[in-house]
């Protein structure tokens, strides 16, 4: 007792030290503070801006026009002739590229509640993965990987093992887009899965068909 009675500083400054530790596990190492901060994202369709061309027509002159150039009035013609657009004689405004969902599929739970829709698609020129109605957890290191041969039920332990991996998730809650490169094969990497690479973790999954 007379030990610990002259020894309460270093009592006191131990606990200080124990909890400054703690807090260090819990805010700076697991990040538990993720949990209770949702990031909400609002991105647009990345081709909801493409339209199919349109059939601009040539204005309509006032009169009639004469051989001589003269109009209804008699008025003798400048020697000019009416003007023509540019590209509207015949021709069409260039059609926006077609653009097709390849796949598509319904987020699942695993770790942590998540649901939404996802497709993946393309214009012919780039392709975009494509978060809708999404939401899960918050936490540290999620990114969304494109998974092969696991399947959204299938075993965690391979979700890591052959991926391509399409970057930080940009939001826990709200519609996102992610760049697919058009050389990813994507009847080999059938599934989105929303990873947190600190805890080897799958907060969720979607199979895409």
């Amino acid at each position: 007792m007379r030990f610990l009675r002259n020894n309460k500083p270093l009592v006191g400054l131990g606990g200080v030290v124990g909890l400054a530790v703690a807090a260090w596990l819990a805010f700076g190492f697991f990040g538990v503070q993720a949990l209770f901060l949702d990031q909400e994202v609002d991105e647009a369709d990345p081709f909801a801006l493409e339209t199919t061309g349109t059939v601009t027509a040539a204005p309509e002159t006032s009169g009639d026009i004469d051989a001589e150039g003269s109009g209804d009035g008699g008025n003798e013609s400048t020697g000019t002739d009416a003007a023509v657009p540019t590209g509207t004689e015949g021709s069409n405004t260039p059609a926006a590229p077609t653009v097709t969902v390849e796949s598509s599929g319904s987020f699942i739970g695993l770790d942590h509640p998540a649901a939404g829709d996802v497709t993946i698609s393309t214009d012919g020129t780039q392709r975009f993965l494509r978060f809708e109605n999404f939401e899960t957890d918050n936490g540290p290191d999620l990114f969304v990987y494109l998974v092969a041969g696991a399947g959204a039920e299938g075993d965690p332990g391979l979700f890591d093992d052959d991926f391509v991996n399409l970057g930080p998730l940009t939001g826990n809650i709200g519609d996102q887009n992610y760049e697919v490169g058009l050389d990813v094969d994507l009847d080999r990497y059938t599934t989105v899965v929303i990873w947190c690479d600190r805890f080897n973790s799958a907060f969720g999954a979607a199979d895409l068909t």
